[in-house]
């Protein structure tokens, strides 16, 4: 006798908390990247190498929520997002261990928000998106669940979810601009931005 395995249908409810869960990671990492600008153009805080490849692993991390958002849930863009998550961690606490005793040119980069450093920031944040992302797929990745149901059938969602991937789209192009300016085809520098005005040469 061939039995034929009963798979459970996709539950909605888990579907709309999967993906608010991911709407929730990106407008994060949109609030932190759009706070990273503020500071940059507000206080002059241009950012160092390791700041900028930070921001690209948060921009990683909502372009893995932003493809499931168009193409529906799927462990490969989960693991995009895993992935850049991985990566802000590693970047973040290196910079933090190169920066943690002041020395002459190796201070922390930029004012410290309640008391940490952007760098210290960074590796909390690495590891809320590390945590946030594996509990939501210890609830929600079962694929006889959510996978067959797209973010597109809960309306709401579905503009806030257009609305916060154009707004996260905008900010890369804003901080492409921004990076090409103060790097230039030469090496990044926090002396000011190299196609403005040249750079003194650092001490």
């Amino acid at each position: 006798m061939i039995f034929e395995e009963v798979l459970e249908p996709p539950s909605r409810a888990s579907a709309w908390l999967n993906y608010a869960a991911l709407l929730l990671t990106t407008t994060a990492a949109a609030g932190i990247l759009t706070a990273a600008l503020y500071f940059q153009y507000t206080a002059a805080e241009i950012p160092c190498p390791l700041c900028l490849l930070q921001r690209v692993a948060l921009f990683g991390v909502c372009f893995g929520a932003m493809l499931s958002f168009r193409h529906g849930f799927s462990y490969a863009n989960s693991g995009i997002s895993l992935i850049f998550s991985v990566f802000l961690l590693v970047v973040s606490a290196r910079q933090s261990l190169l920066d943690i005793y002041p020395r002459p040119g190796h201070a922390y980069i930029g004012s410290a928000v309640l008391g940490l450093h952007m760098p210290v920031w960074s590796v909390l944040i690495a590891l809320a998106l590390l945590i946030g992302q594996a509990v939501q797929l210890a609830l929600f990745g079962d694929s006889r669940r959510v996978l067959d149901t797209g973010v597109r059938v809960f309306p709401v969602l579905g503009t806030l979810a257009t609305l916060v991937s154009l707004y996260v789209i905008a900010l890369c192009a804003a901080n492409l601009v921004s990076v090409v300016l103060q790097c230039g085809i030469d090496q990044c520098h926090t002396f000011g931005y190299q196609l403005l005005s040249p750079a003194p040469n650092p001490p």
